[in-house]
């Protein structure tokens, strides 16, 4: 087995557990939603059996063994619907992180605990109802939770899927189609028009525009002829070619973009969520609270089961329903108004720091910019020739073509609504143009190129700074005038920087296209820096000088260049018309490439980690008052928080907190 299968192998390797990865996601929401009705549902003769429930219902339904069937329930409830959080809990323990699930395990072990000894002969009250309310009440948290994050990172199978599988292999006199695996360094690959290019190599024979914008972010198609190189994954324009295969496997341009991609995002670090280090220091102070709490009453001289009431009463207390659903309630309204207003988040934590960018990079082609050419201007040269004369001939001639400059030619013509006059005798002229008769004139359209090579001299207005790509037209051999083209900054964008600036976030623009291009766009738009010509692994390095000088950096992107700074990014937005990888190493998606979207991404986040707060300052304020009364605080005056009023402040709290997440919904509008 050679080195390559190896890497073949290592490639289905990986991809095979990433399947299982976002199985066993679902899995485990599955897992989490049938433990909760199950859990529902024994639920409700627990409460129908609690003498406190039936005191305030003022039934008496008690009969002989009742308890026993109470305490046969809840155990039930206790040992399946209680599993996640006991499981959760030697986790976090042997994470040395405990958190959420380390408060609720406490909770409910003390109370099934206590209830248990209750029940067969401790003096005291049982706690059963308390447990299953809060056992369900958190497994309802934890399914709204995970239902609201999306399965992990597709990206890599995404990559993976831009290399075709074969590739036609040119043998002596005959083609083969074979495997792109089994391509040698050496071997001469026909690549037809439209096809992608299986690996990378040099042209030996042919010419042809490819498109790499994908790949480079270069908005232009590029010319190749013989001699120059090809990257695996661009997509041949309308020539065919002779390749001669330089890089195979893991070498190749795509393969070292997915490594990158991977070490990235293997370096995000997870942020530990708010709710877990709210829940931390709960459970630290339910512990030293309850047991400070059975220490002083047995200081004082009352009897153990008296003491040992109190303590169990602040435990149970002490974790707060509300608190489990707090975050959990305001994730998912966040994430379903977001996905209304095309925003699809994928990675909670990222969202939540949306709040803390104090700088965002754009890429240029397909983010500020729609990545379409598109005609700027277009001008006659010649007396009495009305300009748009010369698109109209330019038409004829352009109008079976394929290639980007025709099509934002033909864009321009239909919004003009110009009739296209017929071409005949149509050729193309190497590399430099195409020319036919037309209405019985011969008319080229012609790169800057031709022009040179006929020593006709281009006319002041048509000088390229770089930033348009100019075509002319050429009547009876004479010049008539020409078209320039560049690639269309969309109109939403400069509202969208705008509203960023004002909102004292920096804004920069990275591209892979040339400097003139980037200065017109990044002035056009008032950006605040911007950085040209820069190739894929330069635009990780780019987003890490700027973390490094301190910046929490947002990054949006739309091509295979940018997943890797997506990846690297403290935030990675990708634009939804980009292609699958980005939007797979993104944490967030702009489903409608709007880049305004970002702007209101940004504040929305900000809006969302307010009521985050908000939530966890109710759920946490019950307990600062509840904690203490349970503990006996003010029992010399006679105030003792009986289990009836601690269950009633829990609801309540747990009530304000979903009240409060539903009022998210306005935020966006």
């Amino acid at each position: 087995m050679n080195n390559h299968d190896h890497q073949q192998n290592q490639h289905d390797h990986n991809g095979h557990n990433h399947h299982s990865h976002q199985d066993h996601h679902r899995m485990m929401i599955e897992d989490f939603r049938k433990r909760f009705w199950i859990s529902l549902i024994i639920t409700i003769p627990v409460l129908l059996l609690s003498p406190m429930i039936q005191q305030w219902l003022g039934l008496d339904w008690q009969f002989q063994g009742d308890k026993y069937v109470l305490f046969g329930l809840s155990s039930v409830i206790f040992f399946y619907g209680g599993f996640p959080f006991l499981k959760g809990l030697v986790d976090e323990l042997k994470k040395k992180s405990p958190g959420m699930m380390t408060l609720i395990a406490i909770a409910i072990v003390v109370a099934y605990g206590y209830s248990s000894a209750v029940v067969f002969g401790l003096e005291g009250k049982t706690f059963f109802w308390e447990l299953a309310t809060l056992i369900v009440v958190m497994l309802l948290g934890h399914w709204i939770e995970m239902r609201s994050v999306l399965g992990a990172s597709k990206a890599l199978e995404k990559l993976m899927a831009l290399m075709p599988d074969e590739a036609h292999l040119v043998h002596d006199d005959h083609i083969m189609d074979v495997k792109v695996s089994k391509l040698k360094k050496e071997d001469i690959i026909l690549i037809k028009p439209g096809e992608k290019i299986p690996a990378d190599g040099t042209i030996v024979d042919g010419e042809s525009n490819l498109n790499e914008s994908m790949l480079t972010g270069e908005s232009k198609p590029v010319s190749k002829s013989e001699g120059d190189q090809v990257i695996g994954g661009a997509i041949n324009g309308n020539g065919s070619l002779k390749v001669r295969v330089d890089n195979t496997g893991d070498d190749t341009y795509l393969s070292k973009v997915i490594t990158m991609v991977r070490d990235a995002q293997d370096r995000k670090s997870k942020t530990q969520k708010l709710a877990d280090r709210a829940a931390f220091w709960l459970a630290i102070v339910a512990l030293t609270v309850g047991f400070g709490t059975l220490a002083i009453w047995l200081a004082l001289g009352r009897d153990f089961s008296f003491a040992l009431e109190r303590m169990v009463t602040v435990m149970v207390i002490s974790c707060p329903h509300a608190l489990g659903l707090a975050i959990p309630l305001v994730s998912a309204i966040s994430t379903a108004v977001s996905a209304q207003n095309g925003l699809l988040i994928r990675n909670r934590t990222a969202f939540e720091n949306a709040r803390k960018i104090t700088t965002l990079v754009f890429d240029k082609t397909g983010t500020l910019t729609t990545g379409e050419f598109g005609v700027q201007r277009y001008e006659s040269v010649k007396d009495n020739f009305d300009e748009n004369e010369i698109l109209r001939l330019a038409s004829a001639l352009e109008a079976n073509s394929e290639h980007p400059i025709a099509e934002g030619i033909m864009e321009k013509v239909k919004e003009l609504e110009l009739s296209v006059p017929n071409a005949q005798e149509f050729n193309s002229i190497t590399g430099k143009g195409v020319e036919a008769r037309v209405e019985g004139k011969d008319i080229k359209v012609v790169s800057p190129g031709y022009l040179e090579e006929q020593q006709i001299s281009i006319p002041d207005a048509a000088q390229n700074d770089g930033s348009e790509t100019i075509v002319f037209v050429l009547v009876d051999d004479q010049l008539a005038g020409f078209i320039a083209l560049a690639d269309q900054v969309r109109p939403e964008s400069s509202e969208a920087i705008q509203t960023l600036h004002k909102n004292n976030i920096k804004t920069v623009m990275l591209t892979g296209d040339n400097k003139a291009v980037a200065k017109k766009v990044s002035e056009q738009l008032g950006i605040d820096d911007f950085f040209a010509e820069v190739l894929p692994d330069q635009k990780l390095n780019k987003i890490e000088e700027l973390q490094k000088q301190g910046a929490y950096v947002a990054m949006t992107g739309d091509g295979i260049n940018d997943a890797p700074a997506l990846a690297q990014a403290d935030i990675g937005i990708a634009v939804g018309s980009g292609t699958d990888v980005a939007a797979e190493t993104a944490d967030i998606i702009l489903v409608n490439s709007n880049p305004k979207d970002i702007a209101h991404l940004i504040l929305f986040g900000k809006a969302t980690y307010k009521k985050m707060v908000q939530n966890l300052i109710w759920a946490t304020a019950y307990n600062v008052l509840a904690i203490p009364l349970a503990a006996g605080a003010l029992y010399a005056w006679g105030i003792m928080i009986s289990p009836a009023v601690g269950a009633a402040l829990m609801s309540l709290s747990t009530v304000i907190v979903a009240v409060n997440a539903q009022l998210l919904k306005k935020e966006l509008k």
